[in-house]
């Protein structure tokens, strides 16, 4: 018998597919990522077994996500099209990393997935195993399978006793991290409609949000976060103070198209309350303490690496190279970062650093002022030489 390790999640698809694999002679072994998800774990591996697994493996990859994924990409201030945080991409390549470390444990000849053809994840996990491992063979039900809708799969499910946690009438996909969350599907899918409240899970609705502005100071060393209002934290449980704190100021709502991979575009609904505010703490910082040649490179290849992650190329050279360059330049991003939570809105309200390049001196325009500005008008006809004629 064919033997699959299967990315299983519990959802719609994953579900649908133990027992369509089954069908067709596969002994499915299930692997469940912990992520960060929230779920009961143990009750999604009783309904992997009963829909036809014949082993499932539970993976608790928190801090692997949270030290070798997060992070990086949190240091190197990355965001796909300039919204989208990569919550969801960035546990593809960690899940098929642990898919493959499986496959080999169960000798099994290959590793399957519940994506659609259309979609990101796909790419995602097959790229990765196929550098980890390019002799295991790929699984993928959904791009092959009879259904043409949610809604088959549901009536599907429904005649062979598959245990869901959708219905017709919210059939929207949900897939969620400790570090965001991603909404798709249902009437979603026209990006003239706007969402209903239903479909956000992380944060209130900007009119339902305080009345009152909620400041929180996020502390880093070396361009890690590791305090709230002065309280050391280890980073999962500021992660999640972050999330509820910006999540009740209705803080990372992302509502996008975006241009797929595929070549095709999507509406896409994210959430990411902790995410924003570290990402425009940690951004805001490195303003104060990098020099500007510095800064300005950093700049150029944040979105490179924000591509890269997006399309799969989590374990390329190209990715190494990048990881060595970041974290040579957190070594100086230490400080504290004051934000300013509001109805939706998350700015920085002050920021300190006993790394900062930032001279008062220089900058005043006070009697304090040291600059002498006389030596400007020889810099400028230097500045300029080059292009006179």
């Amino acid at each position: 018998m064919k033997k699959v390790v299967l990315a299983y999640s519990g959802g719609l698809d994953t579900s649908c597919a133990i027992k369509w694999l089954k069908d067709r002679g596969y002994d499915v072994i299930a692997y469940i990522g912990d992520v960060g998800q929230g779920e009961d774990y143990a009750q999604v591996e009783k309904r992997a077994l009963k829909t036809g697994a014949s082993r499932v493996y539970v993976g608790d990859l928190k801090k692997e996500f949270i030290d070798d994924f997060i992070l990086p990409t949190l240091q190197a201030n990355a965001s796909y099209e300039g919204k989208y945080l990569l919550a969801t991409a960035l546990t593809r390549p960690l899940i098929a990393k642990h898919l493959v470390e499986v496959a080999h444990r169960e000798k099994a000849h290959a590793i399957g997935h519940g994506c659609t053809g259309k979609g990101n994840d796909q790419v995602r996990f097959e790229v990765t195993a196929h550098i980890l491992d390019p002799k295991l063979e790929i699984v993928a039900p959904v791009r092959e399978w009879e259904f043409k809708s949610r809604e088959e799969e549901i009536d599907y499910a429904k005649r062979h006793n598959i245990p869901l946690n959708v219905t017709k009438k919210k059939v929207y996909s949900i897939d969620k991290n400790l570090w965001g969350i991603s909404i798709e599907c249902g009437v979603l899918e026209d990006p003239a409609v706007e969402p209903s409240g239903d479909a956000y899970q992380l944060t209130a609705a900007p009119e339902d949000a305080p009345n009152k502005p909620t400041y929180i100071e996020v502390g880093f060393h070396k361009g890690v976060p590791i305090k709230i209002n002065g309280k050391k934290m280890e980073l999962i449980e500021l992660i999640a103070t972050l999330n509820e704190v910006a999540g009740k100021n209705s803080i990372g709502r992302v509502d996008m198209v975006e241009n797929r991979l595929v070549g095709i575009k999507s509406r896409e609904i994210y959430e990411f309350p902790a995410a924003t505010c570290l990402y425009i703490a940690h951004k805001d910082l490195e303003s104060l303490v990098l020099d500007r040649e510095l800064l300005h490179f950093k700049q150029s290849l944040e979105h490179k690496y924000a591509e890269l992650v997006y399309y799969g190329l989590w374990y390329t050279p190209l990715k190494k190279a990048l990881d060595a360059f970041i974290k040579e330049t957190q070594k100086n991003v230490t400080g504290t970062v004051r934000l300013k939570l509001y109805k939706g809105n998350c700015v920085v309200a002050a920021r300190k650093s006993p790394e900062s390049l930032y001279r008062a001196e220089l900058a005043t325009y006070t009697e304090k002022d040291k600059f002498d500005q006389k030596l400007a008008e020889g810099f400028i006809r230097l500045w300029g030489l080059p292009f006179q004629k």
